[in-house]
């Protein structure tokens, strides 16, 4: 029998929005997060560790502070796709408690064998907002992959971006007042203002416009399987770049945008996602990459994280001095 992840001698507590949780013996080696448009892989890729983005409903959501529900996951922070692998393998726990839980179908067990087909986008469609050293460093990762074994596919980032545009300028935003609605009548200022505006602009959205969105989604959706219909695993940056602190506070909407790119598209499609690290720029900065797949690949993903490590060498969970 697989170990109950809910079993307190395991995990203490439950996880909240954007926290994580520390599990290890002296030297942390792996924590869990949330991921409902970036948050279990971006901040992986700023800090030079793996984040595992599994695929919905496989690990429980049930206890978590919510942002919105029907996409959110419970992420898991390692040093190695190895370890995250480990961990993975138990906290993969059917919930029926958890109403949207779900288990693994057949090709859970599966994964891409010696040759898969590695799926880049085109370069007119990659943006890097300026950073040359991400975009040299992404370069190097295609050839590293391809050394693992990938055959390179290029696909259209259409139709992935424009999925990724719905999370925020669509009705999803709704969802999230949904799960602050109360706080946000009886507290507004404990909320933060960009924050707010987000959340308060989701009052203008009705359920028409939520169908909309949902068909809009769909066709997407199928666009996106036509590309994994051509390739096994799709390789884009985590991130296009790195922003300094006071960047973000003066320009929080439109550097937070650039920094989802990559990223918020992958729950609304029902994707899984790992981020791993991918090399340091001339500032020290960790540089990372994302492998992307159909749901419930996880453990293929996980499995050439590894091949993809062991190639590149990089120091663990530390920056470059």
């Amino acid at each position: 029998m697989p170990r109950n992840p809910f079993d307190a001698r395991f995990i203490p507590g439950g996880s909240s929005s954007g926290s994580a949780v520390a599990v290890a013996t002296g030297l942390v080696s792996f924590a869990l997060g949330t991921d409902t448009a970036g948050s279990g892989r971006i901040p992986a890729a700023f800090n030079n560790l793996v984040g595992l983005k599994p695929t919905r409903g496989l690990l429980s959501t049930r206890g978590i502070v919510p942002a919105c529900r029907s996409l959110d996951c419970v992420s898991i922070f390692a040093l190695t796709a190895q370890d995250a692998s480990a961990v993975f393998d138990v906290a993969a726990f059917f919930d029926a408690d958890d109403p949207l839980a779900r288990a693994p179908d057949a090709a859970a067990a599966l994964r891409f064998g010696s040759r898969f087909r590695l799926g880049v986008p085109k370069r007119r469609d990659l943006e890097f907002f300026g950073d040359r050293e991400a975009a040299e460093l992404f370069g190097a990762a295609i050839g590293i992959l391809e050394e693992a074994g990938g055959t390179r596919v290029e696909v259209s980032f259409a139709p992935f971006r424009n999925a990724g545009q719905l999370l925020y300028e669509g009705p999803w935003v709704a969802e999230r007042l949904h799960t602050t609605q109360a706080l946000l009548n009886e507290n507004p200022g404990a909320v933060l203002p960009i924050t707010r505006s987000i959340l308060e602009d989701a009052r203008r959205y009705s359920a028409l416009d939520a169908y909309r969105a949902q068909y809009e989604l769909a066709a997407l959706r199928r666009a996106v399987d036509g590309a994994f219909a051509t390739v096994d695993v799709l390789l884009l940056p985590t991130a296009g770049t790195n922003y300094q602190i006071a960047a973000v506070a003066a320009e929080a909407s439109r550097l937070n945008t650039n920094l989802g790119l990559y990223t918020n598209f992958v729950n609304l499609l029902d994707l899984a996602a790992i981020a791993l690290p991918a090399g340091f720029g001339e500032s020290g900065l960790p540089f990372g990459i994302s492998l992307i797949a159909q749901a419930f690949r996880d453990s293929a993903m996980l499995d050439l994280g590894t091949r993809f490590q062991q190639i590149v060498g990089l120091p663990l969970g530390a920056a470059k001095v």
